[in-house]
C-alpha cells in the first residue's frame, strides 16, 4: 500500500528548503522562489503548500488564500503543482485527493488552479491535468500565448522585417539599460492612451528584475520591454513603445536583437498572453504583432 503523503503549510522557516526544491524541480521557474513570491506579500495571503512522501519533499503548490478560495497563485501568471523527479502519476493523484480533503477540513469551498505552461517544463510534468480530469475539475479560462522556438524558428514576417530596416535607418539602437523609470513613463502613457490603464506593477516592484532591454534613440527611451530570464527560457513582459518608437519600428529592432542575438542560445522566447477576460477576448492587434516574429 502506498505510504501516506503528508501535507504541510508553508512558513518562512521553510524558505531554504522551498527554494532548493524549486531549483531542482521538473517544472519550477524563478517566479516560485520566495524572494519573488514574497515581494507582493502585502497584497496576498500566502497559503502555499508542501507535500512529503516518506518525509521527503516531492511537490509544492504556490498558492494564496482569498476568503474561502485557494488560488494558485493570484500574484503570478501561473502557479500549479511543482514536481520532483520522484513524483509519480499515482502520487500526483494522491496529492490531489489529500489536497481536497485538507481544503474541505479547513473551510475552503473552491480551488482555482493555474498550470505551469509546458514550455517551461524541464521534463514533461502534466500529471496534474490528468488529476484535475479525474476530480471533475471545470475549465473556466483558456488563454493564448505566443512563443518562438529559437532552435527551429521560422522567419520574421515581411512587416516586421520592414520595421527592422526602418528602425536601423532612423538610428535606433538597442542596449541593455537600468533606466527603468523612463521606460515606465513610456509604458504608462501608452497603456493610458490605448486602454485607459496603468501597469499592474510599480517601478519599485519591477526593479527586482535583472533583465531590462529598452531600445533607445539618443538618450531618450522610445521603446522597450521587461525580460524574465529562466535557464533555457526567456519571457518578455510590458512590451511598449512611444508614438515615435512605433513610427520608427523600434520594437521590431528590439525583438530582432533579443531573438537572433542576445538569446540565440536559448530554447524558447515567450511573448506571453494576448487574451483578456479569462480568454474570452483576443487582442488581435497585439497577437498579430507577436506572430510576426
Amino acid at each position: 500500500m502506498e505510504t501516506r503523503i503528508e501535507i504541510q503549510q508553508y512558513i518562512p522557516a521553510l524558505r531554504p528548503e522551498w527554494d532548493c526544491f524549486i531549483a531542482n524541480s521538473r517544472n519550477g521557474t524563478f517566479l516560485f522562489f520566495r524572494n519573488y513570491m514574497d515581494y507582493h506579500s502585502d497584497r496576498f495571503i500566502d497559503n502555499s503548500l508542501l507535500f512529503r512522501y516518506k518525509g521527503k519533499l516531492i511537490a509544492v503548490l504556490p498558492a494564496n488564500r482569498e476568503g474561502d478560495v485557494l488560488w494558485s497563485h493570484q500574484g503570478l501568471t501561473y502557479g500549479g503543482l511543482v514536481l520532483s523527479s520522484k513524483c509519480t502519476a499515482d502520487r500526483v493523484l494522491n496529492i490531489f485527493s489529500l489536497l481536497f480533503s485538507w481544503l474541505s477540513e479547513r473551510g475552503f469551498s473552491k480551488l482555482v488552479y493555474k498550470c505551469v505552461p509546458d514550455i517551461y517544463h524541464r521534463y514533461p510534468s502534466q500529471e496534474d491535468l490528468y488529476a484535475l480530469f479525474r476530480n471533475n475539475a471545470r475549465l473556466v479560462a483558456r488563454n493564448l500565448s505566443t512563443t518562438v522556438s529559437i532552435p527551429c524558428r521560422i522567419p520574421f514576417s515581411q512587416l516586421r522585417r520592414r520595421g527592422i530596416k526602418r528602425a536601423l535607418s532612423c538610428g535606433i539602437v538597442v542596449q541593455e539599460s537600468s533606466d527603468l523609470e523612463n521606460f515606465w513613463r513610456v509604458l504608462s502613457e501608452n497603456l493610458s492612451d490605448r486602454y485607459n490603464r496603468l501597469p499592474v506593477h510599480t517601478v519599485e516592484e519591477m526593479s527586482l528584475l535583472k533583465g531590462r532591454f529598452p531600445a533607445c534613440k539618443g538618450e531618450r527611451v522610445v521603446a522597450g520591454c521587461v525580460i524574465f530570464e529562466m535557464d533555457e527560457w526567456v519571457h518578455s513582459q510590458y512590451i511598449s513603445a512611444s508614438p515615435e518608437g512605433k513610427e520608427f519600428g523600434a520594437l521590431d529592432l528590439l525583438f530582432h536583437y533579443l531573438i537572433t542575438d542576445r538569446y540565440s542560445d536559448r530554447k524558447v522566447f515567450d511573448f506571453g498572453q494576448s487574451t483578456e477576460n479569462k480568454g474570452s477576448f483576443l487582442n488581435s492587434g497585439l497577437i498579430a504583432q507577436k506572430e510576426g516574429f
